[in-house]
């Protein structure tokens, strides 16, 4: 949450000609609702399996970008899935600056809603302590305070000459 997967994920597919998937946005029109309340009407497990199941709806989609939630690699066997079927890149962020992208957006974060602002820090650190084994197995690690509008277009340059 707040490396930048929806923001660049969103500029990169426009800068390289791929059609763009949010994963929450699937879910939230599917649902007809937002995230938030999909958590606290369904859970997080019921959720969880919708975040499955449309990652699963993009399976044979061609030339796609799809920006996932920061969980969704973390449950069932959706990171192995992703890495058959595609270049998976995480988005490394420090805890500092995952913080200053989410201060302001916590009631929009289902895993914050109930954080106190004191904690959130620590929250944060927690959470990438948990996730981000998870998050190494991924094809490529970018930086994500130094991404930009071509991050992408380097990224796949290089992969093409290795």
């Amino acid at each position: 949450m707040g490396s930048g997967k929806s923001h660049w994920g969103h500029i990169w597919a426009l800068e390289e000609g791929y059609t763009f998937y949010d994963l929450d946005a699937e879910i939230e029109n599917a649902f007809e609702l937002p995230v938030e309340q999909i958590f606290e009407k369904h859970g997080e497990e019921k959720f969880r399996e919708m975040e499955r199941y449309h990652l699963r709806r993009l399976e044979n989609r061609q030339n796609v970008l799809v920006a996932c939630g920061g969980g969704t690699p973390c449950f069932f066997d959706n990171m192995e899935w992703m890495k058959e079927h595609g270049i998976v890149i995480y988005l490394k962020a420090s805890p500092e600056y995952i913080l200053e992208k989410v201060m302001d957006e916590t009631e929009k974060r289902p895993l914050l809603k109930k954080v106190n602002s004191s904690e959130l820090l620590f929250f944060i650190q927690q959470k990438l302590r948990e996730r981000e084994p998870i998050y190494l197995l991924a094809d490529t690690v970018l930086e994500a305070d130094e991404l930009n509008k071509d991050s992408l277009h380097f990224l796949l340059e290089n992969r093409k000459t290795t």
